[in-house]
Parts: structure tokens; C-alpha cells; sequence
């Protein structure tokens, strides 16, 4: 409600307005102003509004006279008060005294309307803007990727809301203990111990300045004690409360019932620790078990979750592909590791297994057992299990009998690592341990730093050991975890020499000391120990000094066992209580949450430095293969070999295209020129001495029987074996004649070859096979059709003529040039040649005279041919002349057997009437159709034996070689070598490594 009343003298007409207006007022009741009406008076002198009273600074507006300057200053004050905040529900009564007034309101009436138009545009604006950008929202949601497929791998409302529910209710069952107890002890220690301060200082009439000091080390205390709590997640102490724990031991010696007091308050305060600490415990437990659940949780469908991996697995995968560049090429990568260097039996590898919370090294007394490198890629899962990197076997390490394997497995790894005549090994060793509750980083063990080579060691193990310690130390961004026996004598460390030298100024340096228990019963020295932990006692710095217990000299603990102990050593040590030992110094749990912490750090400063320089290097590899190779395929090692494997397995698939004449023909050729000398020399020369020609047939039938029986068959599966591995090499090489040969892949065949013909052997059933094959053929002696006899004919023939030209050579040879070469070629006869010329002439003679002689001269010849030679001069040996006959002799014989075969051309069908009566003898024409046929028969056989088995068992051999020689990769670098694979191959690495890292720096980029 809005009520605008006038005051004033504007004239008759409207004072009879206004006083119509009031009796109107007084006849509905509103007879004055209530209370709760607002009043806005703009000449009073001050403006009341709901029952408060307001100054003229915040509401009053006095109007200026008629004429005055001011006038354009009404409409905007009075505009303010119109602003002001109105109740809808307290009605609001405008007041004015004159016209001027009257025509202020209505200037701000008319104003205000349009600020309401305004506010309307505003509003429509608003409107029309969404509705805009609800359609220009539908129009680009087409372009959004579908997500749906996401609904499978997300858990169902139902199931999260059942989770939060037992996540709540398992929130509200925990109690953490009641402090007002705590509060009321204190007040009344605390107000016992200001009694007992003043009434030392009144008392005191000695060393003032001692007294002073005793005081206020107790009010330290006491603004200590009244401070805020510490933190519950340390293991705290008394000496750890009250700060200077030292010095109020030492102080509270001068007065037994102080020390009463302190030592009562200090009990308590770790009686509260106990109980916190308790607490946190069964926090962290159940927040194992829950992430546990959530990592095993599947989807009803029962389709696994697709885990993508975790920061640190990615982390490994990048430090194990620079491990193999790093070898391959002879540098070293900068990205950060945890490496654990101690002297022998410092305890080194027990903090490790400490850490990985598992036993799974081998131990030993007093010997050497690490002696490879050992990567250990720590990381949280929901079991605790290990396994290698090359292995998919994974070692449960809740289980005694895994736990012992894979101890047993990492001491083979080691053994077999080391080289003959070597003790330790530089191959590193990765394995990976996941659990839960883990810290997620890469630790690398190390073998212990010894100072006596003794006996059975190689004479420079020391030096290995050493050379390989500097050589992980040496990279800027290593985190050295220096391991030192705290149960011997600082002066012994042999470590902490080597590690200042490394790092002298202790930034990537975390000192552990161990066996801190035996320190502290055998050797317990406070300010000693002090000095180690403050890092004043050894010659080097460090980030920070940690105290630990490893165990109590029993192998056959338990990690639980071994924190158990460690926790109530710690809680109980005159160490801790004395204030020697620090909260965040002690226990392996402090110890590796500050290694993580500090590794992450590390990691996130240096592997963008790390990207930058593969960046670099990638591009001038690059660079380098444009302008040497260009137009070429950036084909690595293994590229290369598996398209040469391509092209070698083509060529076994093309043997199948040789046809079955080309095989026969080709074997035919082979087995004659295999077999043609021995059945010359054996068969048919010895034969052909009978007198007759059944003699003759005799004799050939029982040699061919004895040479099918022993010789034959093997021969021919050698002649087999050859012409198979021949044919396969021409196909091969057959490549080298075309345009864009290339001859990388030269030697990769020839190997490939090579061993397939030592592993190839042809079907040991295959002589028996051809042996009962030969001897049928062989058999036959009936030559049916003329066209036989003629192709029996041709084959002597061109066999004798082959025989006769080989006889004319030897012989040439053996007689020097003739007198034609003489007068040619400047050459001359020797003493020798002379002689050969003289023999051969009597020898010649012989022959004349006796066509038919035999193929040795008897001792009579040889006499006659010797006094011939004797009386022309000449003196040679029986054996000189035995030579030349023999040559002299297969010529003669050869030619001789050439003319009967010119003789038999046309006796076929006197053959066949069994040559009676006619004086002709062409028996060596069925024997050389015997051999033909014998051969041609076997050809066949040979055929079908490679068609059909080994074609097929030379590609399997073929294979097998291939995978051999893929598999052997000392050998592949041999045979694919060159500039060309090196680039290649280090252009792959570089890829490789600097695509793991952007992944990995793109998750941990995330993950920040």
C-alpha cells in the first residue's frame, strides 16, 4: 500500500482536495499516522521510518527556496529515498509541505517508472539470451563425443549410495578418545609447577643465573604442554613434547620431586600418544580394506575394469627403456632413482625389504648376496605381489612357499647375470612389488661397498663394486640412500666417504642409520649418536638423518614381527626419551613416506628437462637420415628382418611354381653327372674286357646289383638333397637382378640358407623306397620300341664324347703345346713334355697293332716300350709309362665304343632276333638303356618326394632358422648391419622413450 498525503497551501481548490482527502481518511478509521506506518517527511529535521530513528546524514533532504541552484539535486536525493528499501507488508506514506515538493515526487514518480521499464528489458533480455543459448547448445552437442559406453565401467547409483552409507556408519563408530581429562590434569600440574617455580626462585640464594634458566626451561615446557597437541600421525615421545628433552633431564636432576613430576607428565603424554597412535592404526587399516574393495570391485556383467597404469608403473617402463638406450649407446639418462648404497652387512637390503614390506631377497651371514643391480618399481595394488619385468609369473608374498621362490629366483637371476671369472655383474635386474599402502617409487639395490677382496672373489671386485656405485650415484638427479651401521664404529664406513665425494653438498642425500637397538645396548654413547643424526660426525651432508631397526638378527621374522619390534624399541629407547631421537627421525614408515616425498619432487623438476633433450635429439637423428638415406623407409633391426623373413618365406612358397619337368630334367642332369664316373670307370670299362658277350652281360648285371645295393640309393639322395637347396638359392638370388635390389638383406639370407642345410635331412625312408625302385628298372633288359634304342644310343653317345674330350685334355695337358702354340704363343716343351711325346708314340704303336687290347700292359710291354725309349735317350720309369697309357688307352677305348655305337643305329631289330648270325654286338647300347631308364625312373621318385614331403619340410626348417636367428640378437646385429640400421634402430629407441615420457608427463601433469 502506497499512500501519498500533500501538505501545504496550494490554493483554494487544493486545500478543499486535501480536506476531502482527510475525512475520507477519518471515516474509514485512519484517524493518524500509526507507528508502524513509514514516514518520510521531506521538510522535518529528521526522518522516522519503522519505529527507528535516522540522522539528516543518512535520510533527511531539506529542499532548497524557489530560484535557487539546488534545484536539480531534489529529484536525485529524493530519488535515493524512493530506493530505499520498502516492506511490503508496512504501508508507506509520502509527506510533502508545498508544490515544489509535490513536483519532486512526481519527477521521481515518472523516473522511477521508467527504471521499472528498464528493469522489464532487462528481464526480457535475460529471457531471450537463454533461450538462445539452449539452441546454440543442442546445435553443438552433435559435435560432442558419445560417452556412453562409459556407463559400463561406472558404478550404478545404487551401489555408490550403499557405499557412502557403510562409509558413513563406519565414520560415526569411530571415537576418538576424550581430551578434558587431559585438560584437567594439566591445569592442576600446571598450577603445581608454577607453586614449585616461585617458591625455587624466593628460595634461592646461590646461582641466580642457573635458576633463571631451570625456570624457564620449565615455562618452555609448560607453553609447550599448553600448546596445541602434536601431530597424531607421528610416533611422538615426552622428549619429543617438551622439546629440549636433554636439557630437562639434565636440569631436573637438582631437584628429585620435579623430576617426579616431569617424568609423571611424561608418562601420560605417551600414554595418550599410545592411544591416538592405536587409533590412526585401525584409521589406516580400514582405509587399506576399503581401497582394496574398490580395486577389486567389477561390474555385474562380470567384465573386468580396464585399469590404465598407475603414475609410477609408467615411470618404470620409461626407466627401463633408457636402461637399454643407456647400454646400447653408452650414455646415461638423468631422471631420478632411489639408490641404496651401504658397506657390506649394513643392513642395506633388509631397510629395502622394510620398505617394499616384504622378505624377498637372499640372505646370507657375513657373505656377499647382492651381486647384480636390482630395480625394485614399488607401487600400491590390492595384494601384495611381486613379479619380473620379462616374467608374467607373480609371487604372492603373503605366502611363505612364493616368498622362498622368488628368493631362490632372484639368486638364479644374479648367478647366471655374472660373468666366468667375474664376481659381481653390471646387468641390472627390474622387478616390480605391488600392496597396499605402498609409497609408489623406484628404488635401485646395490651390491655392498667391501674393503678386502677375499678368496674366491675376482681380483678387482672391489673396483667393479666401487666403478658401479659411482656410475647410478653419478647422475645429478639420483636420490643416494647411504645405509650405515649404527652397532659399529663410525671411523669403519667406507660409504660415507664415497657418497661426499658424489654429493658433497647432501642435496640428493638421505642418511639411514641402522641397527639402532645395538647401538644403543652395546655401544650407547647419546652425544654420539646425536653428532651421527645432526650430521656432524661424518664428512658429508645430507637432506635428511633417519634412525631404523631392521630386524633382530633372526632370518626367519616376519615384516609384521620386525615392525612390531621396531615401534617398541622406539617407544621405550633411552634414545627417544632422552631426546637424542626425533619423532619424524625414527621408524622405516617415516623413512620411506620422506624417500617418496622427496623422489616425486625430484621427478617433477627433472623430466621435462629430461623430454627437451630426446626432443633435441630425435630431431637431429632425424636431420641425419633426410640427408643421408633419402627416400628411404625408416626401417629398424626388426623391421628389416621381418621383411627380409617376408621375402625368404616368398621364395620356399615359389618352389611350388618349378614344374614337374623341370624337376625330373634337372635331376636327371645331376644324377648322371653324380653317378657317370663311377659307372665308366667301375662298370662299364671293366666290363667290356670279356671275351664274349655273355661274359659281358654277366659281369654288368652283378656290378649294377652291387652298386644299386650299397651306393646307388644314397648317391641319389644326395644328388636329391643338392638339387632341392640349389633351386631354393636361385630363387633367392634371383632377386639381385632386379632394379631395386637391396643388398642389406644379402647377408641375412646367405645365414638363413646356410643353416637350413645344416638342419635339413631327406626322409631316411626314402633309399629304401628308391633302392627297390633301381633294382627292378635295372633288371629289365628288354628294350621295346625303336625309339628307346635310338635315345639309348644318343645317351652313350654324347656320354663317350664326353669322355673323350675330357681323355684329349688330360692328355694335352700332359704333352705340352703343340708346335702350332709353339710359333703362337712363345711357348716351349719341357723335359718332361718330351718325354710324354716319346711314350705316347710307342704306347700309340701298341694300340695299332692290337685294337682289341686290354686296359694294362703287361710286364713284357712295358720292357719293349722302355728299351724303345732308352735307345731314342730318353730314360722314364714304369710308372710314367703306366700313366700314359692309361689316358691313351680311355681315348682309344671311348672312340672305339663311339664307332660300335654308330655301328648300332640301325641293329635295332637285329636286337630284337637276338643278333644270331650277324657278327654284330650291341650290348653296350641295352646297358646304356639300362643306366638312362634306371636314371629317369629315379628322377621321377626324387619328384614326387620333394613335391610332397620336402618342399614342406624345408619351409618348416626354414622357419625354425628364421626364429633362431631372430631370437639370437648378437647374431641378427651381424648379418643386418651398417649406418643405416644403427640410425634406424637409435631413432626407434629415442621415439620410444620420448613417447613413454609425454604419457608420463601428461598423467603426472594430471595428477598435479
Amino acid at each position: 500500500m502506497l499512500a501519498i498525503v500533500l501538505r501545504g497551501r496550494f490554493g483554494p481548490i487544493c486545500d478543499h482536495c486535501v480536506k476531502r482527502t482527510l475525512e475520507n481518511l477519518q471515516r474509514q478509521g485512519i484517524s493518524s499516522f500509526p507507528r508502524r506506518h513509514k514516514i518520510l517527511r521531506l521538510s522535518d529535521v529528521a526522518l522516522q521510518r519503522s519505529n527507528r530513528m535516522y540522522s539528516m546524514q543518512a535520510w533527511h533532504i531539506r529542499l532548497s527556496p524557489p530560484g535557487s541552484q539546488l534545484n536539480r539535486l531534489y529529484s536525485r536525493r529524493m530519488f535515493h529515498i524512493l530506493m530505499t528499501p520498502i516492506s511490503p507488508r508496512t504501508p508507506t506514506i509520502l509527506l510533502a509541505t508545498n508544490f515544489r515538493e509535490m513536483s519532486s515526487i512526481g519527477r521521481l514518480a515518472m523516473k522511477f517508472t521508467k527504471l521499472l521499464k528498464l528493469r522489464y528489458l532487462i528481464l526480457t533480455g535475460a529471457i531471450g539470451g537463454g533461450v538462445a543459448a539452449n539452441t546454440k547448445y543442442q546445435d553443438l552437442k552433435q559435435y560432442f563425443p558419445d560417452l556412453s559406453w562409459m556407463k559400463e565401467y561406472v558404478p550404478e547409483s545404487e551401489s555408490v549410495e550403499k557405499f557412502m552409507s557403510a562409509f558413513r556408519n563406519a565414520a560415526k563408530r569411530i571415537q576418538m578418545p576424550e581430551t578434558d581429562w587431559l585438560k584437567a590434569k594439566y591445569l592442576t600440574q600446571k598450577a603445581a609447577l608454577a607453586d614449585w617455580l616461585e617458591e625455587k626462585t624466593q628460595s634461592s640464594s646461590g646461582d641466580l643465573g642457573s635458576t633463571l634458566m631451570e625456570g624457564l626451561g620449565l615455562k618452555q615446557e609448560l607453553q609447550v604442554v599448553d600448546g596445541s597437541l602434536p601431530d597424531a600421525d607421528l610416533p611422538m615421545t615426552a622428549g619429543a613434547v617438551f622439546g629440549g628433552g636433554s636439557r630437562s633431564a639434565v636440569d631436573s636432576k637438582s631437584d628429585p620431586a620435579g623430576k617426579a613430576r616431569i617424568d609423571q607428565i611424561q608418562n601420560e603424554m605417551m600414554a595418550v600418544q599410545a592411544r591416538y597412535q592405536k587409533e590412526i592404526e585401525r584409521l589406516e587399516q580400514d582405509n587399506k580394506e576399503l581401497r582394496k574393495q574398490l580395486l577389486l570391485k567389477e561390474m555385474k556383467t562380470g567384465k573386468k575394469r580396464v585399469m590404465k597404469k598407475s603414475l609410477i608403473d609408467l615411470y618404470s617402463d620409461v626407466l627401463d627403456e633408457l636402461s637399454v638406450y643407456d647400454s646400447s649407446y653408452n650414455t646415461h639418462d638423468n631422471l631420478p632413482r632411489v639408490v641404496v648404497i651401504g658397506d657390506q652387512s649394513s643392513g642395506k637390503t633388509s631397510v629395502l625389504e622394510m620398505l617394499v614390506q616384504a622378505r624377498i631377497f637372499p640372505r646370507g651371514s657375513g657373505e656377499m648376496m647382492t651381486r647384480a643391480p636390482v630395480m625394485v618399481t614399488m607401487s600400491e595394488g590390492p595384494y601384495h605381489t611381486a613379479k619380473f619385468k620379462d616374467s608374467n609369473r607373480e609371487f604372492d608374498l603373503t605366502k611363505e612357499s612364493d616368498l622362498a621362490a622368488l628368493r631362490r629366483e632372484v639368486e638364479l637371476r644374479m648367478t647366471a647375470s655374472v660373468k666366468k671369472g667375474q664376481t659381481v655383474s653390471n646387468e641390472c635386474i627390474s622387478m616390480i612389488v605391488k600392496g597396499p599402502g605402498l609409497q609408489r617409487m623406484v628404488l635401485v639395490d646395490l651390491p655392498g661397498i667391501i674393503s678386502t677382496v677375499t678368496t674366491g672373489m675376482a681380483s678387482d671386485t672391489k673396483e667393479s663394486i666401487s666403478k658401479m656405485c659411482r656410475s647410478f650415484m653419478e647422475n645429478p638427479n639420483a636420490i643416494i640412500l647411504c645405509i650405515q651401521d649404527g652397532s659399529l664404529d663410525a671411523e669403519r664406513s667406507n660409504v660415507t666417504n664415497l657418497v661426499s665425494q658424489m654429493d658433497p653438498t647432501g642435496k640428493r642425500t638421505i642418511f639411514v642409520l641402522t641397527k639402532v637397538d645395538l647401538a644403543e645396548s652395546n655401544l650407547y654413547n647419546p652425544d654420539r649418536i646425536k653428532s651421527i643424526l645432526e650430521g656432524k660426525l661424518f664428512p658429508m651432508k645430507a637432506l635428511g638423518y633417519f634412525a631404523v631397526v631392521t630386524g633382530r638378527g633372526n632370518t626367519s621374522d616376519s615384516i609384521s614381527n620386525i615392525k612390531e619390534y621396531e615401534d617398541k624399541f622406539f617407544r621405550n629407547s633411552r634414545l627417544f626419551k632422552d631426546g637424542v631421537l626425533k619423532p619424524t627421525q625414527m621408524t622405516t614408515g617415516n623413512l620411506s613416506m620422506a624417500v617418496s616425498d622427496i623422489f616425486w619432487k625430484m621427478v617433477r623438476e627433472t623430466v621435462e628437462q629430461q623430454a627437451d633433450a630426446f626432443k633435441a635429439t630425435r630431431f637431429n637423428l632425424e636431420t641425419e637420415w633426410k640427408n643421408t638415406f633419402p627416400g628411404i623407409r625408416e626401417l629398424d633391426r626388426d623391421e628389416l628382418f621381418e621383411k627380409a623373413k617376408g621375402e625368404i618365406l616368398d621364395e620356399v612358397v615359389n618352389l611350388s611354381q618349378v614344374t614337374p619337368k623341370q624337376w625330373e630334367d634337372t635331376f636327371y642332369k645331376k644324377l648322371w653327372d653324380k653317378n657317370s664316373t663311377f659307372v665308366i670307370e667301375n662298370i662299364y670299362l671293366p666290363s667290356a674286357q670279356a671275351e664274349n658277350a655273355g661274359t659281358f652281360n654277366t659281369s654288368i648285371d652283378i656290378k649294377l646289383k652291387q652298386w644299386a645295393d650299397v651306393q646307388l640309393p644314397k648317391r641319389c639322395v644326395e644328388v636329391g638333397w643338392d638339387t632341392l637347396h640349389d633351386e631354393f638359392q636361385k630363387l633367392v638370388e634371383r632377386d639381385k637382378e632386379k632394379r631395386h635390389h637391396d643388398d642389406i638383406y644379402d647377408q641375412l639370407k646367405l645365414a638363413v640358407i646356410e643353416l637350413a642345410k645344416q638342419k635339413h635331412s631327406w626322409d631316411a625312408k626314402a633309399e629304401d623306397s628308391l633302392r627297390v625302385i633301381q633294382l627292378n628298372v635295372l633288371e629289365d633288359r628288354s628294350v621295346t620300341d625303336k625309339q628307346q634304342w635310338d635315345q639309348a644310343i644318343k645317351f652313350m653317345e654324347d656320354t663317350l664324347k664326353d669322355k673323350v674330350k675330357q681323355a684329349e685334355e688330360v692328355i694335352k695337358k700332359l704333352l705340352g703345346p703343340t708346335t702350332f702354340e709353339q710359333w703362337t704363343q712363345w711357348k716351349g716343351l719341357t723335359e718332361e713334355n718330351r718325354n710324354r711325346v716319346a711314350t705316347k708314340n710307342e704306347l700309340d704303336k701298341i694300340i695299332s697293332s692290337q685294337p682289341q687290347h686290354s686296359s694294362h700292359l703287361v710286364p713284357d710291354e712295358l720292357t719293349t716300350v722302355r728299351k724303345n725309349l732308352q735307345n731314342q735317350g730318353i730314360e722314364v720309369t714304369n710308372d710314367f709309362i703306366r700313366e700314359t697309357w692309361y689316358h691313351t688307352f680311355r681315348k682309344h677305348f671311348f672312340q672305339k665304343s663311339m664307332n660300335k655305337a654308330q655301328e648300332c643305329k640301325k641293329g635295332f631289330y637285329y636286337y630284337q632276333s637276338g643278333f644270331a648270325d650277324t657278327g654284330l654286338d650291341c650290348h653296350d647300347i641295352v646297358l646304356f638303356w639300362r643306366l638312362q631308364r634306371m636314371h629317369q625312373v629315379t628322377s621321377n621318385a626324387l619328384r614326387q618326394q620333394v613335391v610332397n614331403n620336402e618342399a614342406r619340410r624345408l619351409e618348416r626348417i626354414i622357419k625354425d632358422s628364421l626364429e633362431e636367428i631372430g631370437d639370437d640378437k648378437d647374431h641378427l646385429t651381424k648379418l643386418l648391419t651398417g649406418r643405416r640400421v644403427q640410425l634406424a634402430e637409435e631413432m626407434k629407441r629415442v621415439r620410444q622413450i620420448q613417447d613413454k615420457l609425454e604419457e608420463f608427463i601428461h598423467a603426472l601433469n594430471k595428477e598435479k
